[in-house]
This record gives structure tokens, C-alpha cells and sequence, in this order.
């Protein structure tokens, strides 16, 4: 096959139809659930005051964009960045206060470790899907247009385009495989990054992941036995 005819069966660099915003915002509906079902020493002050400003964001941005085209508005991107800002940094404190729980906690038990590293690991996958289907090639409203940047991600479907229907792109589920994968392998797998951000992303996702799986959940396993 000719160089020109693989190039026009790339999985990147086509039009699309654009991507609904339900899968990403289910999502986020799960880390809110998994933040306030966490004990309240894990949480930053009142329990409610994190969900009430993610569903303040969510909620207008389902209305507003349900469906990610080319074109949107500022606000909405700088909405749609700031809640997924709030999610993470709430999440790192969790963890900051897990750690913090573990090392001085006198009362701590393995129960409330163990369950506590599963919501932040959890929450930690979320997030981080929620990070890359933003972001990549500008974000899910500029990967519908045919003028979109290189891709930051090699996924499989890219390399190998006739294994799939063309005109291929990434949606939220592939993104939150990539998150699941590289927070259980602590690398990553079939998807690899490609620009310097996502490297980052990457490295500080595999370092939140390990330092949940291997100081917290360990501790909380042997307190168990």
C-alpha cells in the first residue's frame, strides 16, 4: 500500500462527528461518590464543600456542551480544566492526609487504610483519564476537526490502521484504559506518550499510584494480619 494511502487512513488527522460528554462526566460522578464515602479525616473540611463545586462546573458544562465540537467557547474549556483541577487536588490531599494518617495515626486499622488507598487509587485512575482526554491534541473538541495537532498518545490503532474503521479517535474509555493500565503497571503498556506532558503525566500518575499500592495499602495489609 502506498505511503500517500496509509497516510489518509491514519486514525488521526480526520474529521469526526465530536464525542459526547456523558462517558467523562460519569466519571466524574464516580469521584465524587468515591470522595464522599471516604472517611473524614481524608477529606479537606466539610465533606460537601468538593462535590457542591465539581456539580457547580459539571452540571452547567453537560447543559451547555453535551457534545465536545470544534469551536467551543473559552469558559467552557477554562470550566472543564478547573474541574478536573479541583478533583486531582483534592485527591492529592487525600492522599497527603492517608499517608499523614498511617505514619501518626495511633488509632489507625488495616479496614480504614485499605479501603481508604482503594478510593484514592480509584479516584487517582479517574482523574488522570480525565487529564489525558482533555488534553490530548488540544483537547476532545479540537480532536474533531481535521486541523487538529500531532497526537500526544500512540495508541495501537494509530500504527496500525486497518485494524479498525478509519477515521479512528480516541474516546474517553480508551483514555481511562490508558490511566487503569498505567496506574497498575506504574509504566506504560499498549498506549505510549509521546510529547513531554504527557511523559509527565505519566510519571506523576505511576508515582501517586505506587506511593498508594506500595506505603499505604502494603501497611494497611500487614496491620491487618
Amino acid at each position: 500500500m502506498s505511503e500517500v494511502s496509509l497516510k489518509e487512513r491514519a486514525a488521526w488527522g480526520q474529521k469526526s462527528v465530536g464525542e459526547m460528554r456523558w462517558p467523562a462526566s460519569l466519571a466524574v460522578i464516580a469521584a465524587l461518590a468515591l470522595y464522599i464515602t471516604l472517611p473524614e479525616r481524608l477529606t479537606i473540611g466539610p465533606v460537601w464543600i468538593v462535590p457542591a463545586l465539581e456539580l457547580a462546573l459539571l452540571v452547567p458544562l453537560s447543559i451547555a456542551a453535551p457534545r465536545r465540537v470544534p469551536g467551543e467557547t473559552h469558559w467552557l474549556q477554562i470550566a472543564a480544566i478547573t474541574l478536573i483541577v479541583i478533583i486531582n487536588v483534592a485527591n492529592v490531599a487525600s492522599l497527603v492526609l492517608l499517608v499523614h494518617y498511617l505514619l501518626n495515626g495511633s488509632k489507625a486499622t488495616g479496614g480504614h487504610l485499605l479501603m481508604g488507598a482503594i478510593q484514592i487509587w480509584l479516584t487517582n485512575v479517574i482523574v488522570f483519564a480525565l487529564w489525558y482526554w482533555e488534553l490530548d491534541r488540544g483537547g476532545p473538541d479540537a480532536r474533531s476537526s481535521p486541523q487538529h495537532r500531532e497526537p500526544d498518545f500512540l495508541f495501537p490503532q494509530m500504527v496500525t490502521p486497518g485494524c479498525t474503521f478509519p477515521g479512528w479517535s480516541p474516546k474517553f474509555v480508551d483514555y481511562l484504559f490508558v490511566s487503569f493500565t498505567n496506574a497498575s503497571a506504574f509504566s506504560p503498556t499498549d498506549t505510549m506518550p509521546l510529547t513531554a506532558w504527557a511523559k509527565m503525566l505519566f510519571l506523576v500518575q505511576a508515582l501517586a499510584s505506587l506511593l498508594t499500592v506500595a506505603l499505604v495499602a502494603a501497611r494497611a495489609v500487614n496491620i491487618l494480619s
